[in-house]
């Protein structure tokens, strides 16, 4: 089982801001998991959720939730989580069929992917996040025995600081196509800080390399402050969304990426619930109707 009091090195990261987000991630994919309709299946996530005391009695499944699927946290908010950690699971899948090796996690907070998908056997995954974030994960999978199915390189290191430097130390090849990941990311950094990530994803990546990202449509943030599921998420969890938000202009990544010879495509996550079969629908007043996925190829010399 979980250690219940993880030590106080290993909460720092995780109890408030943005790594309350991850937590509440987790929870989501814990709840996923156990529907009988599941997209995901993720044995960790509950395990991280009961590790930490800020959110010990969130629930890990639906019938713990208040008015279960019809909670607009843990019911509608809970659905898309399990949606995007499904359509971006299978993106990976798909982008290291070609002998792409490489896969990098931006922000990776609690991501369990090196422990639970079919990888091929000599990947390696690259996680970054801060090293509080990462101490607290690997104290939650020591105490569960959990074993990664493939090579997994944590490297602890604050986006907002130097972590190239940290990433080619630890191992990271960009003369070899690599896979990358901003999951629940960019909506936090600056504007300037999400064009030098993408600037520096460029650089570091060759012909044959993927990344996925989501993005915000640019508009007024604020005007979904009242919106029911960052309502449920203000009341229900302490966790004011729009605070940690950089609320500034957004660039426009994928255009830059386009503008740099890389294919790009751009989604709602209606697509994904269209094609799943399970998911969010759009609904009014809806603090997901700006949120897109983007998926984008540097195609080969």
């Amino acid at each position: 089982m979980a250690s219940a009091t993880p030590q106080r090195t290993e909460m720092e990261g995780v109890d408030g801001g943005v790594g309350l987000t991850a937590l509440l991630v987790a929870a989501a994919r814990a709840i996923e998991t156990h529907h009988d309709d599941s997209l995901v299946q993720d044995v960790y996530a509950e395990h991280f959720v009961r590790a930490a005391p800020v959110c010990a009695d969130w629930p890990v499944r639906i019938e713990q939730a208040p008015d279960g699927e019809d909670n607009p946290l843990w019911g509608r908010f809970a659905r898309y989580f399990g949606l995007r950690t499904r359509v971006l699971d299978d993106f990976l899948l798909r982008s290291v069929r070609t002998n792409t090796r490489q896969v990098v996690l931006l922000g990776a907070g609690l991501d369990t992917r090196a422990f639970r998908l079919d990888w091929p056997s000599d990947l390696t995954v690259f996680e970054i996040d801060r090293s509080g974030v990462l101490a607290f994960k690997r104290q939650v999978l020591t105490d569960l025995s959990a074993a990664p199915r493939v090579k997994r390189v944590p490297v602890p290191v604050d986006l907002r600081a130097d972590w190239v430097t940290p990433l080619t130390t630890a191992g990271f090849d960009p003369s070899a196509p690599s896979v990358w990941l901003a999951e629940g990311l960019l909506f936090y950094l600056p504007s300037s800080a999400e064009t030098y990530l993408i600037d520096t994803v460029d650089t570091l990546t060759t012909g044959g390399s993927a990344l996925a990202f989501e993005a915000k449509l640019e508009k007024d943030l604020l005007a979904y402050r009242g919106s029911a599921i960052y309502t449920a998420t203000r009341e229900q969890i302490g966790i004011d969304l729009l605070d940690l938000f950089d609320l500034g202009p957004r660039p426009d990544s994928a255009g830059d990426l386009t503008a740099r010879g890389w294919s790009t495509s751009m989604h709602t996550p209606f697509d994904f619930t269209l094609r799943h079969g399970r998911g969010p629908l759009p609904e009014p007043n809806d603090a997901l109707e700006g949120n897109r996925w983007v998926f984008a190829h540097k195609p080969r010399p």
